[in-house]
């Protein structure tokens, strides 16, 4: 068992601190899909510089984007949906620890991102939050409960600013030549 943790360990640092600063899409996408055991769908691009917490516990839908710097926490499960937008450095977490627990214990809390989702630059979501269809998270937003389908959340933590039209359909697909 000691060995299984210590190969666990050096899988996510050399993930994190060799794999995700070479500049090729598709040799990074092998190594998510086969080494990490992310599943990804077609036409994804994860940029450079971004974290993984754990092997395993992401799933990526088609065409959906991952901007540079993001941190992805997928110890209690991520679900990205299909053409998806997520800007630089944002961060979202799955585990925490219970707050009223005697022992502070630890508990993982699944995210769900539906499709045709924008999430601006630094936004952080926790624990727990599923966001709707098409919604959009403002950037530096904290996102601590559900976002409904179609509507724009700001602030820390994210109100809801306003609706957004249902009727969108836009291009994902983007990769730059050394990112």
């Amino acid at each position: 068992m000691r060995l299984r943790n210590i190969l666990s360990e050096l899988r996510l640092y050399i993930c994190n601190e060799w794999i995700t600063t070479i500049p090729s899409h598709s040799f990074r996408l092998w190594f998510y899909r086969k080494l990490m055991g992310f599943q990804i769908a077609d036409e994804v691009s994860i940029f450079m510089h971004c974290s993984f917490d754990a092997a395993k516990g992401l799933t990526i839908g088609r065409s959906s984007v991952i901007n540079a710097g993001c941190r992805l926490d997928s110890r209690g499960g991520i679900t990205i949906g299909n053409k998806v937008s997520i800007s630089q450095q944002v961060i979202i977490l799955t585990a925490d620890h219970d707050v009223d627990a005697h022992d502070f214990a630890g508990r993982n809390r699944k995210v769900i991102i539906e499709d045709l989702v924008w999430i601006g630059t630094r936004a952080i979501l926790l624990p727990g939050v599923t966001i709707g269809k098409g919604a959009i998270i403002a950037a530096g937003a904290v996102v601590n409960k559900n976002v409904q389908p179609f509507t724009v959340v700001g602030g820390v933590p994210a109100k809801l600013l306003r609706d957004r039209r249902q009727d969108i359909e836009y291009p994902t697909k983007y990769r730059r030549l050394f990112q």
